[in-house]
This record gives C-alpha cells, structure tokens and sequence, in this order.
C-alpha cells in the first residue's frame, strides 16, 4: 500500500514553523507517522502496511524488521519538507505485542514455522489459553493489578508459552523479549529501556500502592520463568522510565540516517498505542464539558477498544486492569477496560453477508458504513420510528466473537445473535450492523458500571479517539447508551498525538507531560445523550445482559459431555 500524507486544513507551510515534534503509531496493520506541531496540530501523515502471518488458527504473527521498515519510510515521508533542526524530538508508540531477540540481537522465531522473521506475536494471538488459566489458578498478588486475571494477551502467558513449545528454537536462543513499544525506542536509539505502561500494564511489573517499583520474582518461579531474573531481570528490563522520559542520547547514527533526521534528536519512552490516544485526547477542550481528567474516560476505538480512566487514588475494579501508576498520565492510577473486538467485529459482521459484494459494486468511494449509517435513516423513516435505534428492537447481539476482556475477563465468550430470519438483502445487512454497534455500546456501559460501582463515581463524558471515531452513528449510540455526552476532538489522529506528546515531553518543549497534554490536546465537539433513545436503550441493554447469563448457563449444561 502506498503512503499517503495530506496537510493540515489552513494550508500553512511547514517551513515556516520553528518546532515540530514526530509521532510514530504501529497498529494492528500498518504503521504511521505525522509532524505534528507545538500546538498539537498534525500538519502531515504517512502509512505503510505491514505484514501479519496467519498460519493457524489464533495464532497472529509479525515482523519487526518489516515494521520497522515502514516506520522508516512514514517517518522520512512527514519531515521531508522541514529542516532537520526543526524537529525537536520523536515519540512511539505501538500495540502490546511481545517481539523476541537472540543473544545477537537478531530477530528471533516465535512461529512453530520456525521463519525467524516471525518474531512478534500479536496482541490479539490466542494461542496462550491454557497458560492464562494456569496463571489464573495461583491467584498470586500480582493478578490484583490486572482484574483479578491475568489475560492471554497479555505477556506472561505468551512466554510461558513458548518455553514449554518453543524451548529449543526460541527460549534456550532468546537474549532480549520487548513489548513492541519499547523495540522501536530501542532500535531508534540503542539504548536499552523500557516503558513502565508497556510494563506495569501488560507484564506484570508492579508499581504497588505501598510504593513497591519491581518485578515480583515469586510470581515468575510459580510460573517456571524463574530464568527471566537472571541479570538483573535483563531479558525483560533492568531500566524502566515513566513514558516521555528521555531515551538514552536521542536518536543513534543509525536511525538518525535512516529518518534524515538529526543525531541526538530526543525520542520519548514509548506507549501503547490505545494509552498514547488516551494521552491525545485527555486535553480535548470543549465548551461547557468539564476538563477535569478525574471526570473523562478515553475510549479508544480500532480494532479492539480500550476504556481508559484515571484517578488521583487507585481503585481496584474486579474484571478491569490496574490500577496501573504512570501508565499514561504521571502521578495518575489508570484503570483500563478494554473489548477485544470492535472494527475488528463491524468489518466482520459487513463482509461476511452476502448483500456486501453488490452494495460495494455500487457505493464507488464512499464508505460502506456511511452507506449502511444512511440506509438506516431511510428504513427509519420509512417506518415513522422515532430514530433509527428501533429499528432493532427485535434483534439482540452478544458482541465477544473474540472473548471478553472487561469486566467479565473470560476469553471463552462467543458470540450470540438472537432474532435471525431468512432475509440475505442490504436492509438485513444494516440491521445486524446496527445491532452490532448498540451491542458494543452497551459492551462500554458494563464496563462503566463496574467502574462507577467501584469508586469511579465521578466519570461524566466519553472521550473518542481511533478509527471508529469517524461513525457518527456509533458515537450518537454510545451516547445514549450510557446516558452521558460523548465528545470527539477535532483532531482526528489522536494516537498520532500522543505519540507526539511524548516526543514534546521527551524535548522538554514544556514544563511537564500534563501541560503537553492540555496544550496540545486542541478542542473538539460534543454529542449529547437522546432522551428517547436513553429510554430504548436501557430497556435493550437488560436484554444484553440476559444473553451473557444464558451464555454461561449453556455452557454448564454441555461441559461434561466429553
């Protein structure tokens, strides 16, 4: 796929500024960068595909060499038209995958193919089920910080994996294992250190409430990883920096080459790449919205979706990560719910019905959820509904077709549909589209009411970053889902932002990380609650919650069959 970079809206000439800051996101799918100025304006993107191996069923693979490469080219791409000296620093971000090394520093296989290339497992890689649900069974003092259970996307269970399948291709070889963030600052600057919201959030590195900032060794020996200490823990990290945090030097010889940027330039430890949208949206001013971050929860929208909130205090939430210190804001508790599938369910959904190849013949460019979202409206007022939610009112979805992440923490949930008929047209299409969307909205209201029952009492607006923040129809659904204002920024790539931000903090551009935040968050725009969808919807959302009870009974009823 070829990069393609725009520039901002008022047509300001990039050489005419005189700081910028470089933001890099490594998705799912593709890797992107933009320039972003001190005001947090993104005044140019790129993005390049990368490459994903699907060899066997839930198993999900990568490349670093071949993401790198698109960093390499997303970056060179955005500062082609400014001077190097312009750019005062460079921040990364990525999903939490686990990218494995040899003791040379070379790409290590984590595939049972045994392709070295394949050196990254996915963050979305089920191949660890039973490992979490051993994991799961000691109950040790770390799972506290992770809802009570630790999930198969997360690390532990990835390594314990490929110890007891991979020993002699990868375990006896591996010298380095990096959550995919911390691989980028490291290959940017040679210097090895890592982010502690890769790893307080995703490796179970504590930063407790009584002020304890270290891996927990009886946590690894009940999990046979006891090795993983051995030189100061320097497998999976001796140095661990809050994010923004300068790395090392700044950029080595070697990147600062590849980039056509300066050598020294400043890089920001990195983030995930759900935290670093949380980071770039924070500081979204609305009028008349309170800016409070007490008040906010960031829901970042791509494939999965992550809930971020944070507190001044920490606050355990049964089913919910954390609460995890200096994950995303300094001096803040994060709490993150997530659901594993979110565009990743839509696309699904669409491109699995038979009307989808004959509405994509006829749409040309438009997007076909746009397409769908305007279908809708017609169906709608064909009918003399109130609003096109009605039009669901018989036709329920249970949305974990990829397990449950937040509160329920069960990866075994599937999917339920209730209400099919025999109809294969475009309106059916739309219908179980719709349904899908307000499933994932009531998905967020569950995840809300554990926090709210838990000391989060104070949430009062949904904070949109990601892909999905481009459907209008599922912000207005979230809205009334959840009774409560969902505003969006004006900016749409606010991962690209955060990372940004980090790359702000990492200059020393401002006086710290939170006046980055507000300085460079921009403003946005607000979508209020519909009092008589607010009524519809709770009404459905019993139903949501009836489809997860029935679920695990059915489960009960066939689990001893075998």
């Amino acid at each position: 796929m070829m990069a393609a970079s725009t520039c901002n809206a008022v047509g300001e000439n990039p050489k005419c500024r005189k700081s910028f800051f470089v933001g890099v996101d490594v998705g799912t799918g593709s890797a992107r960068a933009a320039l972003v100025t001190d005001s947090g304006e993104i005044v140019k993107t790129c993005v390049q595909e990368t490459k994903t191996w699907n060899d066997q069923p839930d198993f999900y693979e990568q490349s670093t060499e071949d993401i790198w490469n698109a960093v390499v080219k997303c970056v060179k791409s955005v500062v082609e038209d400014v001077s190097p000296e312009k750019v005062k620093g460079i921040g990364f971000d990525a999903t939490c995958s686990l990218a494995c090394f040899d003791k040379s520093n070379q790409p290590l296989t984590i595939s049972p193919t045994g392709n070295n290339a394949q050196n990254v497992i996915l963050w979305l890689d089920h191949r660890a089920v039973k490992e979490a649900a051993e994991i799961n069974t000691l109950n040790h003092q770390v799972l506290q910080y992770v809802g009570g259970k630790i999930s198969l996307e997360m690390e532990t269970p990835k390594l314990m994996w490929l110890k007891k399948n991979l020993r002699k291709e990868c375990w006896d070889k591996a010298g380095y294992f990096f959550d995919l963030p911390d691989f980028l600052t490291w290959r940017a600057t040679d210097y090895d250190s890592r982010s502690s919201c890769s790893l307080v959030c995703k490796w179970t590195y504590e930063m407790s409430v009584d002020g304890t900032e270290s891996w927990n060794k009886s946590y690894f020996e009940q999990i046979g990883l006891s090795e993983l200490s051995d030189n100061n823990w320097k497998m999976i990290g001796s140095v661990v920096q809050a994010p923004g945090t300068p790395v090392g030097d700044g950029l080595s010889a070697r990147a600062a080459k590849e980039f056509g940027l300066l050598v020294g330039t400043p890089v920001g430890t990195s983030m995930i790449d759900a935290h670093a949208g949380g980071l770039g949206v924070f500081g979204c001013n609305v009028p008349g919205i309170d800016s409070d971050f007490n008040t906010r929860i960031a829901i970042i929208s791509g494939t999965s979706t992550c809930h971020m909130a944070v507190s001044s205090n920490p606050i355990f939430t049964p089913g919910v990560w954390g609460p995890y210190k200096n994950a995303m804001i300094p001096n803040m508790w994060l709490n993150e719910g997530g659901q594993s599938a979110t565009g990743k369910l839509i696309d699904h959904v669409i491109n699995n019905h038979p009307a989808t190849p004959r509405i994509f013949e006829k749409i040309g460019d438009m997007h076909i959820q746009q397409y769908l979202n305007e279908l809708l409206a017609g169906m709608s007022e064909k009918q003399n509904l109130p609003s096109l939610s009605f039009l669901t009112k018989d036709l329920h979805i249970w949305p974990d077709f990829h397990g449950n992440r937040s509160p329920i923490a069960d990866p075994m949930m599937k999917g339920m549909v209730c209400g099919l008929t025999l109809a294969s047209d475009e309106e059916n299409l739309a219908l179980l589209y719709l349904a899908t969307v307000q499933a994932l909205a009531y998905g967020t209201r569950h995840i809300l009411e554990s926090l709210y029952n838990t000391g989060y009492d104070k949430l009062k607006t949904l904070i949109f970053a990601g892909g999905l923040t481009k459907n209008i129809v599922l912000l207005q659904t979230h809205a009334d889902a959840c009774e409560k204002p969902a505003i969006f920024s004006d900016e749409a790539e606010s991962v690209l932002l955060g990372a940004g931000i980090l790359g702000a903090s990492a200059a020393q551009y401002f006086t710290d990380t939170k006046t980055a935040i507000q300085l460079m968050g921009g403003k946005g725009k607000a979508i209020m609650p519909n009092e008589v969808d607010v009524k519809y919807h709770k009404r459905k959302y019993q139903v949501f919650l009836k489809m997860c009870q029935d679920q695990l009974e059915y489960r009960n009823m066939m689990q001893d069959i075998l």
